[in-house]
């Protein structure tokens, strides 16, 4: 059997995962075109709306693989997979089984929309589902049995809600009280994805980030969870490839 194409559209690092539960973390990253929500302030619509389809590459898991030692050479041994939504692919399995016997550990984000059984091979799942913010409508049946099925396996994931307001701050504690016994976190989101002056934008995201601590801190539903900046906004703004 053929290996399969994945649509790759970047691949960059050395770099630090600006979210979620590996932030901070050293790795390298894999990014995927293709999405099946359409998130009002998405900062990787390049990855669906069609700006970025000059930019895609079908690749397989072997040409995956020599591009990341080729440009990271023996300096990594992380990789994240995200997108868009990587959950639409399959037969990524291919490419974490190859990443996993090099020694690469993987992580990766989606929304909660798709089941995939190469779920339970990621090191660190990151369920992200999207806020009535993002103009985006949850399916919660399919969520319920994503959570079910990981914890079950006792895998290794969390759930992470982007809050840009009160609303979406009242979507965070409802998702938090549903799935309370999974790690949660909740993180300032970045309302301007176009602001190209860095410290323009370091100044407001700063901003949104001390109000939402400022609620987590007076909430009494939000106790067991970590707040998070968006750190790779926080260092390079909305430049690509960082």
């Amino acid at each position: 059997m053929a290996p399969s194409k994945f649509p790759v559209i970047e691949i960059f690092g050395p770099t630090v995962q600006g979210e979620g539960m590996v932030i901070g973390q050293k790795t390298m990253f894999v990014r995927m075109a293709g999405c099946d929500y359409r998130c009002s302030w998405c900062d990787s619509a390049f990855t669906w709306d069609g700006s970025g389809k000059a930019e895609i590459r079908m690749l397989s898991a072997a040409e995956i693989a020599a591009e990341l030692d080729s440009i990271a050479g023996d300096t990594y041994s992380h990789v994240t997979v995200s997108g868009g939504n990587p959950a639409l692919l399959p037969h990524l399995n291919e490419l974490i089984e190859l990443l996993h016997g090099s020694g690469i550990g993987v992580a990766l984000e989606t929304q909660g929309s798709i089941w995939q059984d190469w779920f339970l091979h990621i090191d660190e799942l990151t369920l992200s589902p999207k806020p009535p913010s993002s103009g985006m409508k949850t399916d919660w049946d399919v969520l319920d049995t994503i959570v079910g099925k990981l914890s079950a396996q006792e895998r290794n994931f969390s759930l992470k809600v982007v809050v840009f307001d009160e609303t979406d701050l009242q979507y965070a504690i409802s998702t938090h009280q549903r799935y309370n016994g999974v790690p949660f976190y909740v993180q300032a989101g970045n309302e301007d994805v176009k602001e190209q002056d860095t410290s323009l934008l370091l100044q407001a995201l700063l901003s949104k980030y001390m109000w939402l601590v400022e609620q987590v801190m007076a909430s009494a539903e939000l106790t067991r969870i970590r707040v998070l900046p968006q750190l790779h906004a926080w260092l390079w703004g909305n430049k690509r490839g960082f």
